[in-house]
């Protein structure tokens, strides 16, 4: 198992790494960026939220922070404002993940042409002006809509990075059952495309000590459908040794149970591992005390 890891921790909504962006101290945010390379994250996710004020410098300035300590890290911008995102595009020196792009017509049309025009990847939210998609048809609706588009102004199949919007299990469990669904059929929609997702959301709202198991059984699951890559925590071992492939017991256990095999859990890793597949299968009503049912 090997999945491409997004760092996903500086982030200006973040007690640490915000007011360090808004008051332009580099030290915290370049430590962190090396602790996420470090724990062997693949590529840095740089989240300034709507940026409303100033965004373009800001992003500008974050893009040439990072790269100060490595100048061929690969960087996300995320951001809702385009205006900042077309600045930290600018700047890059590899190339950027433009994250992200959904069905909502005005913003294809703010976005995509910055994709085309700075050679860019870009994540393809399916998610409409409707807002979040209730199953995988309107997840394959929604990214049918953006390929249009995107084969308008020629970008490539390989520049997308499809998410089909994890949701949290504790909110509704059939939206979970639905990225799954829908994730072997990326592929056939835009071939050439890979996929990533946002994936510790799926724990949103779970107590914070249980969230990693949740996050890592998950993605576990969604591995074995052929998921690709992930926004994810870094400073979660076992989630980035789940990443780099050193979980392949768990791995496997898990695998057996999608596959409808009969398993007997001998260890608590692996009881551990059941209760939480059957909570995020949908084979129990998900609870908070999963674990101790």
């Amino acid at each position: 198992m090997k999945i491409y890891t997004i760092a996903e921790s500086i982030n200006i909504m973040s007690k640490t790494i915000g007011p360090a962006i808004r008051e332009r101290n580099k030290a915290p945010i370049q430590q962190m960026m090396e602790e996420e390379l470090a724990a062997g994250a693949d590529m840095i996710d740089l989240n300034l939220g709507p940026a409303r004020k100033a965004g373009d410098e800001m992003m500008k300035w974050l893009v040439e922070t990072v790269q100060e300590v490595k100048s061929d890290v690969r960087l996300a911008l995320d951001s809702t404002n385009s205006v900042a995102v077309e600045a930290g595009l600018k700047v890059c020196n590899e190339r950027a993940l433009v994250n992200s792009i959904d069905a909502n017509p005005a913003y294809m049309a703010a976005r995509l042409p910055l994709v085309k025009n700075y050679d860019a990847d870009f994540v393809a939210l399916t998610m409409s002006e409707e807002g979040i998609p209730r199953d995988a048809n309107e997840r394959a609706v929604a990214l049918s809509t953006i390929m249009i588009a995107a084969d308008e102004l020629g970008i490539d199949h390989a520049r997308y990075w499809v998410d089909p919007i994890v949701l949290p299990v504790s909110v509704d469990i059939n939206q979970v059952k639905s990225y799954m669904e829908f994730l072997p059929m990326v592929c056939e929609i835009v071939p050439g495309a890979t996929n990533t997702c946002g994936l510790s959301n799926v724990s949103n709202g779970a107590p914070d000590e249980l969230r990693p198991i949740l996050n890592q059984v998950y993605l576990m699951m969604l591995f074995n459908l052929g998921q690709e890559s992930a926004i994810v925590d870094a400073y979660d071992k076992d989630m980035m040794d789940l990443c780099q492939g050193k979980l392949v017991e768990d791995t496997a256990f898990i695998k057996k149970m999608q596959d409808g095999e009969a398993v007997t859990a001998t260890t608590d890793r692996e009881i551990v591992l059941e209760k939480t597949f059957k909570a995020l299968n949908g084979d129990v009503l998900y609870s908070h005390s999963w674990l101790e049912d």
